[in-house]
């Protein structure tokens, strides 16, 4: 066993505590006061020079030894999810509608872990910049605390976060350089035709009927305009038009989530879309607006800081438990804002899967989804011997 496992080993055990009182404590984006108030409290007491208020509740600990000009990032997120719980564990969520059901909690305390042994056994030469990111989950926190000068007060020549995944074995870490994660675009097509009589329909301009001849275009840009060998999804997930069985509406509204892997095919599909959708509106005698409502670029790892974030890994938990190069995800996240700014790597440690069974098994964003606390140690460990040997 590694010798930083060992030395996480009893502050593993602290810190599954406090994951677990943040599981029972949920908080949404940008509401996370509790849970930044806690991180903000161990990290004083830890000697951090710690500074809040970046993205509301966003909390940076930053951590200065020797002379070393090397500056590195690390980033956990904190914010939950607007789902019951379901878990039926003694810890579960104590806000109604409210839960921790992507594993924001073990990352922070993960973080949290390795900031009280790098406080106080750690051996680097740098500076060490700890981010504690608000509101990941759709409304882009990491952009937030960005645009608030998040770089600019805290420079990092590299930046590294974290993700459980479950369907791979505890404690497994996963790698991957260029493109993991997907780009996620939310769009809204607005359609306004001239409502009417459902009898009558000569004197009206149906917004439903050219709502539907622009659902099924829309599919034309995956199969026709996106190269075969490239990842693109365009899913409508919401038509809202008309009560009534007898009346053609006046508008109907389309809400639109839209994936790729690749920052090329993410510009093509969102000018195809505008495009596709103003002639088929034009075809049918309605006008339509197309507002493109938020969105993750594509997570891009860089090549440098992936291997090393490998070798680390490697070094930690041996190669059999490493994947050298995993799958990309269609699933998106808001790190990918960071990963344009700077170089740096996101991973991934396995949560469980079907041999062990139970709530860490689960997929994320489910109800009975829980996260692995047997991750806390090496998830803790990982950090700490990645700080020690960037920061040399």
């Amino acid at each position: 066993m590694h010798s930083h496992l060992e030395s996480l080993n009893t502050i593993a055990q602290e810190f599954a505590i406090v994951r677990r009182d943040i599981h029972q404590h949920p908080e949404l984006g940008y509401k996370e006061f509790r849970t930044s108030d806690l991180v903000i409290q161990l990290l004083n007491s830890w000697g951090y020079s710690v500074t809040t208020g970046l993205g509301g509740t966003g909390v940076v600990g930053q951590l200065i030894r020797g002379d070393g000009q090397k500056r590195i990032g690390i980033r956990a997120d904190m914010d939950a999810l607007p789902i019951e719980e379901e878990t039926g564990l003694a810890y579960s969520s104590s806000h109604p509608g409210v839960m921790h059901a992507c594993g924001h909690d073990g990352h922070t305390a993960m973080l949290l872990a390795a900031a009280k042994y790098l406080a106080q056994h750690g051996k680097f030469n740098g500076t060490l910049n700890l981010i504690f990111q608000p509101a990941e989950e759709g409304l882009g926190g990491a952009k937030k605390m960005m645009d608030e000068g998040l770089f600019e007060k805290f420079p990092c020549d590299a930046i590294f976060a974290m993700h459980n995944m479950p369907g791979h074995p505890p404690g497994q870490l996963l790698f991957r350089d260029g493109a993991l994660m997907a780009s996620s675009q939310n769009i809204t097509i607005t359609i306004d035709g001239v409502g009417g009589h459902g009898a009558m329909p000569q004197f009206a301009a149906d917004p439903v009927v050219a709502g539907s001849a622009i659902v099924m275009a829309l599919q034309s840009i995956v199969s026709r305009n996106t190269p075969p060998l490239e990842m693109a999804v365009i899913t409508v997930g919401s038509f809202q038009a008309g009560q009534a069985n007898n009346v053609i509406p006046q508008r109907a509204v389309l809400k639109l989530s839209v994936r790729s892997l690749s920052r090329d095919v993410h510009a093509m599909l969102k000018k195809r879309i505008a495009e596709l959708v103003d002639a088929q509106a034009k075809s049918y005698g309605v006008t339509a607006t197309v507002d493109f409502v938020s969105g993750y670029p594509v997570l891009v790892n860089t090549k440098s800081e992936t291997d090393f974030a490998r070798k680390i890994g490697c070094e930690l938990v041996g190669e059999a438990n490493v994947v050298l190069n995993t799958e990309p995800l269609t699933g998106s996240e808001d790190f990918a804002f960071m990963l344009e700014k700077l170089p740096g790597c996101y991973l991934l440690i396995g949560n469980g899967d079907q041999s062990t069974g139970g709530h860490g098994a689960c997929m994320v964003h489910n109800s009975n989804y829980d996260f692995n606390d047997q991750n806390i140690r090496v998830g803790s460990a990982y950090w700490a011997l990645l700080v020690e040997q960037y920061l040399v």
